[in-house]
């Protein structure tokens, strides 16, 4: 029996890449862990049940396209509530929180951490 041999490229390596760190960064957005969350001031100023709803319309988010989302990562959106534009955005560090993750694909390298904010205080 001969073993077929697998040619790989790099877009191929690169699309694996990007799928897991958007499963990854799917998985984060839906349970917005409190400790993973940061909200800026005219976020935080929001009464209880606008914020509440603007986490739903986070964790809901799934109008991804090219033009929000380049790297097929799902690691920006934005959304609208009572028209206001809010941004939300998942970042990779290290766990330590000092730098960039050495590689977002690998939980055990990463914390994650979404900031959301209204799109005029970007």
């Amino acid at each position: 029996m001969v073993a077929e041999k697998h040619e790989t490229n790099g877009a191929d390596i690169v699309g694996v890449k990007a799928a897991r760190i958007r499963a990854l960064n799917d998985t984060f957005r839906c349970a917005l862990p409190e400790r993973g969350v940061m909200i800026t001031t005219g976020v935080r100023a929001l009464p209880a049940d606008r914020l509440l709803a603007l986490l739903v319309a986070v964790r809901e988010f799934d109008a991804f396209n090219p033009g929000n989302d380049p790297h097929d990562e799902h690691d920006f959106g934005a959304v609208e509530l009572e028209s206001t534009t809010y941004f939300w955005k998942i970042d990779y560090y290290d766990l330590d929180h000092r730098y960039g993750s050495p590689d977002p694909v690998d939980p055990g390298l990463t914390s994650r951490v979404m900031t959301i904010m209204r799109a005029d205080e970007y």
